[in-house]
């Protein structure tokens, strides 16, 4: 999916303004995760940006992540209660939800955010719909009492339609990851998001 090796990519966004990263790897062996998230973590430290990891949570407890992010098929309250016995009380833990039951299940495991997505179709969230579209979002967003990031279709000129709609942050990935200069792609949404496009 990327065009440009992980590592360059990341270098550039952290340039552009990205302070939040979530590293999905599951097709990597334990080991080459969990060196690729000392890599990235090292990375981040200077810009004091957050580093998450998706669904390993051994990697998060190695200390190398400030977060975990916990797929639906992970989203059981034991499996958050074990994550926040192991990270502590000032790590990140989120669940990806794609309905309002799934979102509503995610905040009584006690997690500090969720993901609501597709909030637009895309092509890195196939067999997730239909689409929420903003007026979804805001509706399955105003259920809960944590913070909710709109992921999903997410671009420089979607942002004013997702924040106004009272998300919480947004998730990009295939915008930054593709991206001729991620750089400035996270400048751009960085932009968006604070002043409108």
């Amino acid at each position: 999916m990327a065009d440009k090796p992980l590592i360059d990519i990341i270098a550039a966004a952290l340039r552009g303004g990205a302070r939040w990263f979530l590293l999905r790897e599951p097709d990597l062996q334990a080991a080459d995760r969990l060196s690729l998230a000392a890599s990235l973590a090292a990375l981040c430290a200077p810009y004091g940006a957050r580093l998450s990891v998706s669904a390993d949570l051994a990697a998060a407890a190695a200390r190398q992540t400030t977060g975990i992010h916990l797929p639906q098929r992970m989203a059981q309250p034991e499996t958050v209660a074990t994550a926040r016995a192991q990270l502590g009380p000032d790590a990140l833990i989120g669940i990806s939800a794609h309905s309002r039951a799934e979102a509503a299940a995610a905040q009584n495991a006690g997690v500090d955010y969720v993901t609501l997505s597709p909030v637009f179709l895309t092509d890195s969230k196939p067999g997730y719909g239909p689409a929420l579209g903003p007026d979804g979002f805001r509706s399955m967003a105003a259920d809960l009492d944590i913070p909710a990031v709109a992921l999903g279709g997410i671009a420089a000129e979607t942002i004013p339609s997702v924040r106004s709609a009272d998300a919480a942050g947004v998730a990009v990935m295939g915008g930054v990851m593709r991206a001729d200069d991620p750089e400035t792609s996270v400048i751009d949404l960085i932009s968006a998001w604070e002043n409108g496009f």
